[in-house]
Parts: structure tokens; sequence; C-alpha cells
């Protein structure tokens, strides 16, 4: 299955059935006055959470969902049939946008959760409707409100405990692949991962999420490489694993390369929680490690993890940091009093 995190769709409401002029007529009856029916109601539009999705790569073949219309009122104060709803089945964690792409009108984050996009028309009176003592034969009804239509956009942020960040081939594919069942492509070039990928990690018994993210460079703010149109799939995570290649001759200015693409990228992404981890620290010797983690440290200001996914040495110590800042996020939401249920596969 393709991955799609962006899909721009039309989507149409019904239209309301117009009322009826009718009548009645029936032998021996001289006066029988009107019984026309009304209109029956538009179907509406409506977007849904739904399980077992996680990519929006069915709007890519079908881009319209338009709602039934009303049927018309008929005589003997028949109301029309109401058209029938439409229901837009998107992956949890899809946000809903206006046709600039800025404004969200719902943002998923919830199975089950419904949204509705378009209301349909009301059905139109009949000329039943209209009778009155002083006018008892009207010879006017209604016609049905009109549907709505309108184009919005569909922006899957994937919901994940942890995400994945880092310059392209350091090592986040084979950390993932080493730590859960999750096979993402791995190879010696840049830009291996050209989508992101989740995976399952268990440390000491407990289960979370991690997004891993293709590679960010410099200028990726300003569209170099592939973005930072995979960025919104971290923004959801409680922490950010941030790996850094022991291999590269500057370490320091490798950190600060994604560090200044998350300020660019604006929002709270650069304040998130971030576990600093030199990886691939199996190709250097002792010395070498002890240099470029002294490196690394006085540029982050604080303690650095070392690690390499493919010996494994080290990667216990980070997933318990990681999962040490994901059950301190979980517990500020507690305290304010937002539920967070962890995620279950």
């Amino acid at each position: 299955m393709k991955f799609l995190d962006l899909a721009k769709v039309q989507i149409r409401s019904g239209a309301g059935g117009n009322g009826c002029i009718s009548f009645r007529r029936e032998k021996y009856i001289e006066f029988g006055g009107p019984d026309g029916g009304d209109g029956g109601r538009g179907g509406d539009v409506w977007a849904e959470a739904v399980e077992g999705l996680n990519t929006l790569i069915d709007f890519r073949y079908q881009q319209h969902f338009f709602a039934k219309n009303g049927k018309n009122g008929q005589g003997s104060q028949k109301t029309g049939a109401s058209g029938d709803d439409i229901v837009l089945r998107v992956p949890v964690g899809t946000e809903i946008l206006e046709e600039d792409e800025e404004t969200v009108i719902a943002d998923m984050t919830e199975l089950g959760q419904r949204v509705l996009l378009a209301r349909g028309g009301n059905g139109g009176f009949g000329n039943l409707h209209f009778k009155t003592s002083t006018n008892q034969a009207p010879r006017h009804a209604n016609p049905g409100q009109p549907g709505v239509e309108r184009e919005i956009w569909l922006r899957l942020k994937l919901i994940a405990d942890a995400g994945l960040l880092g310059l392209p081939n350091a090592g986040k594919s084979t950390f993932l692949a080493a730590t859960s069942n999750a096979r993402p492509k791995i190879a010696d070039y840049p830009f291996t991962t050209l989508h992101p990928n989740l995976g399952v990690v268990g440390v000491d018994g407990v289960e979370f999420v991690i997004a891993d993210i293709p590679g960010l460079i410099e200028g990726a703010h300003e569209g170099r490489g592939i973005g930072d149109r995979f960025l919104g799939h971290v923004e959801r995570c409680a922490v950010l694993l941030h790996l850094v290649d022991a291999t590269s001759d500057s370490v320091a200015e490798d950190y600060h390369t994604i560090i200044h693409e998350l300020e660019a990228y604006g929002g709270h992404l650069a304040d998130k929680p971030r576990v600093t981890v030199l990886n691939k620290i199996d190709a250097l010797d002792d010395e070498e490690r002890a240099e470029k983690k002294a490196e690394l440290e006085a540029e982050v200001g604080r303690p650095v993890l070392c690690m390499s996914g493919v010996s494994r040495e080290g990667v216990t110590e980070v997933l318990r940091a990681l999962r040490a800042e994901i059950d301190e996020d979980r517990l500020r939401h507690k305290s304010a009093g937002v539920e967070v249920e962890p995620w279950r596969p």
C-alpha cells in the first residue's frame, strides 16, 4: 500500500426536494383542498475516523463525494424521501482543512470521531403547508434548498509516542528495524526513507510507538531535499529522538542543522522534549567515542547517550530514556485533566 498524507477532495451535500402542488380529487368530494407534500431533505457529508487505515491513498482514486438529493413531495400529503448521507472514512490523526490549507475544520484524533462537513438542504414546503382560513386553495410551493459544495484538504499526521529526527543516513531506519517489527528500507545512500514509517517498540514490558520520517537537510524549510512536509508527523509526539551520526566530521554542525530546521518550521516542535543520541558508535574506537561525545554535549548543554543500531549497544538505555519522557508527558496531561490513552497495537 502506498503512503499518501495529503489529499484534496470535493464534497457536496444533497439538495432538498421540491414541495408539491396538488389537490385532493375524489369522487363525491367536491372541495378536496390542497394535499401537496413536502420535499425530502438532502443527504449530509460526514467525516469519520476509523481503524485499520494509516494512509490517505484511497482519496487519490476518488476525489468527489456527493450526497444524494432529497426526493420531491407528492400528492396525498406524501413527503419525499430524504437523501442518503455520505461518509469519508479517514485514518485517526487526519486534519481537515479549508481550501486555503490553513484553516482547520476538524482534527480527527479519536477513533469513531464524526464531523459534519456539509449539511444537506431542507426540503421545500408543499402547498398543503400554506393552507389558511383565507387561502384555502394555495397554488404555490417552496423549492428545496440547494446543497453545500466545497473543496477541502485532508492532511494526515501520524499519531506516535516518539519521533525520529536526524540528517539523511543518521541511522534512523536501522534503529527502527532493530527495535521493532517494522521493515523500513535501509541503504548506504541519502534519502533511503521516502515516507514515514511506524514501529511498535518495547522496553521493560511497556510498548510505545515510534515514527521515522525522511531525513532533513539544511534548507529543508525552504523546500530543499524532500522538504519539511513530513515534520507534521512528529508534531503529536511526546518526545523527539535526535540521532547524530558519530562518523560525521562535525557532529556539532549536524546537530545545529536539525535544530535550526525545527525552529524554522515553527509551532511548538522545537520546544518538545528531546533525547539526543550519538549513533553508529560501533564504527569508532574508545578515544573517538569520548571525543565526539564531549563535542556534542558541549553543544547540547546536557548529557548525550551513545548507541549503535547495528550492534544494539546502548539501545536499551535509549528506549528507557524515551519511555521516561513519554510517561512524564502522560502525567502532565493527566494532571491537566486530559486523558491520554497509551497506544495499543
